[in-house]
């Protein structure tokens, strides 16, 4: 099976799951004839593109949505800017983009390769914060004290108000990635080029980093769990054929921006209930199997309170990486499974939501991906509209649907990206059957039990032998036969 084929697998998932794999001839019209929006300087656009902005991401990425810089520090207080694409200003309700990006609300990226949110003109090129092009975007301010993140303060003495949600004109000074900047920041590697000739980029990424530091120090007090679950990339041959997939870990300059971008979610969230305005709230509940992490940890000789605690479990998470860093990937899978999955919810303001258990922060709304996120897309347009003085775009039954139906479809999107790495994964699993495997149970249902083994990463159902397992648990697997159309790769207990 090449390529081509695992990308047809790919296409039916996403038609099986509810997803459009392709956009409409009116979508495509729309993105053939779309043209840069225009740009007014004045007191609602600022002009920002002399800052030094700068975008980390991964190796291949084309889709840039942030873009950040941080600003001299003043009194104790490091500044960061965080600025996002503005969408909203290429992608209309009611246009057929629009239409498709509601429908599937999530850009899909599977083994075969991705399936955008956008078509590719915006998400890559018009709506994307490619490097040396200005481009409009909506800046969120974030201020960190020494050690301690203080949210948002006055923005500076030239905006046209303290608010810390401006519009702004950018323009990304270099596109740098998270494997270059990391292995760089610590060492394993030179400065990467880009830093080296561009004046100033050095000692502002430096700054950044320190920023980053204190953001990652305070949520490790609040309690932010420190997590580590490697992902499967797939490897194709110049011939198209799938040749490998390999596991990237998390890294210094992931740690970096996510924090930025956890920080900013949450200053938007207090931003439009400043304003009165209803918001998207992502949400992870209290795990319900509070009972069997704690049996896990006890298993490890740590002991954890009989309450849900974040704190808690961030500083057994934190021993075990330090005790047993090579094992600690398998231990964080299964934690991550237990916590279950996050939601969107309709936050109304004065009204107290649930906060994010694995993130420990009560505001927090998705607004940082809008080429590749619905939600995103709608916290921006509600923003924007916030910033005009105007009423919300949406009413609150309508957010409320919203809210629902992008959880579901983020769940079918990680259903799609399974089946399909896992009909990667058969491929080349196909010439092992018969071979046993070191596994660990990551779910336990009615439907089944399933294993996930670490070479090639991938999960699999136990067909036979598998009563009495549960999720944390390593039983020793022999692989018994792979279905690659449909993904399935079965397991007895050996």
């Amino acid at each position: 099976m090449d390529h081509h084929e695992l990308l047809n697998i790919a296409r039916e998932a996403m038609r099986q799951r509810g997803m459009q794999p392709e956009f409409s001839a009116a979508a495509q019209q729309e993105a053939a004839t779309a043209t840069e929006p225009s740009a007014s300087i004045g007191p609602n656009l600022r002009d920002l593109r002399d800052l030094l902005w700068c975008s980390v991401d991964n190796d291949d990425s084309r889709d840039l949505d942030q873009l950040t810089v941080a600003l001299p520090e003043a009194n104790g207080v490091q500044r960061i800017l965080v600025a996002i694409a503005d969408v909203d200003a290429l992608v209309r309700p009611g246009d057929a983009i629009d239409a498709h990006a509601r429908a599937n609300t999530t850009s899909v990226y599977t083994a075969a390769g991705v399936f955008p949110m956008l078509p590719l003109r915006l998400s890559t090129d018009l709506s994307s914060l490619n490097e040396n092009e200005d481009r409009l975007a909506v800046v969120i301010e974030i201020e960190i004290e020494i050690g301690i993140a203080v949210g948002a303060h006055p923005a500076p003495t030239d905006a046209p108000a303290s608010s810390p949600v401006y519009r702004a004109l950018v323009r990304n000074k270099a596109q740098l990635t998270y494997n270059g900047v990391a292995d760089w920041l610590d060492g394993k590697a030179p400065m990467p080029p880009k830093v080296a000739t561009l004046a100033g980029l050095e000692e502002q990424l430096r700054t950044q980093d320190r920023a980053g530091q204190a953001l990652k120090e305070l949520r490790r007090r609040h309690g932010a769990l420190s997590l580590s679950t490697p992902e499967a990339r797939p490897v194709f041959g110049s011939d198209g054929v799938l040749t490998d997939l390999r596991t990237e870990d998390g890294n210094r300059a992931k740690e970096l921006i996510a924090g930025f971008m956890i920080a900013a979610n949450g200053v938007t969230a207090r931003f439009l209930d400043s304003r009165n305005f209803p918001s998207l709230r992502r949400f992870l509940r209290e795990p319900a199997r509070w009972q069997k992490i704690t049996e896990i940890a006890a298993a490890l000789g740590e002991a954890l309170p009989a309450e849900p605690s974040p704190i808690a479990l961030d500083a057994f998470l934190t021993k075990r990486r330090l005790a047993e860093p090579e094992t600690f990937a398998e231990l964080s899978l299964t934690i991550v499974k237990l916590l279950g999955s996050g939601e969107y919810m309709l936050s109304r303001p004065g009204h107290a939501a649930p906060g994010h258990f694995g993130l420990a922060v009560n505001d927090y709304t998705h607004s940082t991906a809008p080429n590749r996120r619905y939600p995103d897309l709608i916290t921006q347009r509600l923003l924007k509209a916030a910033l005009r003085g105007a009423a919300p775009p949406l009413g609150d039954d309508e957010l409320m649907q919203l809210a629902q139906h992008c959880t579901e479809q983020e769940d079918n999107a990680n259903k799609v990206e399974r089946q399909v790495r896992k009909s990667a994964v058969a491929l080349l699993l196909a010439p092992r059957i018969g071979q046993s495997f070191n596994a660990i149970v990551t779910g336990v249902s009615s439907k089944g039990t399933w294993v996930r083994i670490s070479s090639p990463v991938t999960e699999g159902r136990v067909v036979q032998g598998f009563e009495g397992l549960d999720v944390g648990d390593k039983p020793r697997v022999t692989l018994v036969g792979v279905d690659a159309a449909r993904g399935f790769i079965d397991f007895r207990r050996a």
